[in-house]
This record gives C-alpha cells, sequence and structure tokens, in this order.
C-alpha cells in the first residue's frame, strides 16, 4: 500500500466563504463521496485547511498506488461538478501514525 496527499484546489482564492448555490450543493456531495471512502479505510484523514480568505480541501490516502489515488481524486464529484475544483496528487513515501484511541 502507498500513501498519498490529495490537496483540493477550489476555483477561487475566496471559496468557500463565497461559495454559490450549485458549488456548495455538490460539496455536500463531495463529503459524501469522502466519508463513504473514510468508512472503507482508503481515506486516512479528510478535511478543509483554512488560509488567508479562503481555504482548500485535504486528504491523506493509503491506497495500491498513484493510479489508484488519481482515481479517487478524478471520481470526487466537485471535481466532476465542472466548477473548476482540482487536485494535487503528491506521494508520501512515509508517514507516522499514532495508535488509534481507546
Amino acid at each position: 500500500m502507498a500513501y498519498f496527499f490529495l490537496r483540493l484546489l477550489p476555483p477561487r482564492p475566496t471559496f468557500p466563504h463565497d461559495g454559490t448555490g450549485e458549488e456548495m450543493a455538490a460539496m455536500k456531495r463531495h463529503v459524501e463521496y469522502w466519508h463513504r471512502h473514510a468508512l472503507a479505510g482508503s481515506a486516512i484523514i479528510v478535511g478543509p485547511v483554512f488560509e488567508g480568505e479562503g481555504a482548500f480541501g485535504m486528504a491523506v490516502v493509503e491506497v495500491e498506488d498513484r493510479a489508484a489515488a488519481q482515481a479517487l481524486a478524478d471520481g470526487d464529484p466537485i471535481v466532476t461538478s465542472g466548477f473548476g475544483f482540482r487536485f494535487d496528487v503528491l506521494p508520501m513515501p512515509s508517514i507516522i501514525l499514532r495508535p488509534p484511541a481507546v
């Protein structure tokens, strides 16, 4: 298995603060998509990161290879929505995980 950092880049630097109704509906589908992958075990952590006047999204995933990580990114409803969101898919050669909370 391999680890990848996925950085979701929004279509403009002020997103999500000025998201349209259609964009926010697509974001709801995006959240549901990643929740399913977290429950399935491929998504280790997913969430927004606020920066300046906007935000970007991030995920750390554990998958077979880069192609599988890219497939997760390409299958995200926010990417397929056509609103201009895109992912950077970056390899993580090693990670340190804390033990599961008891």
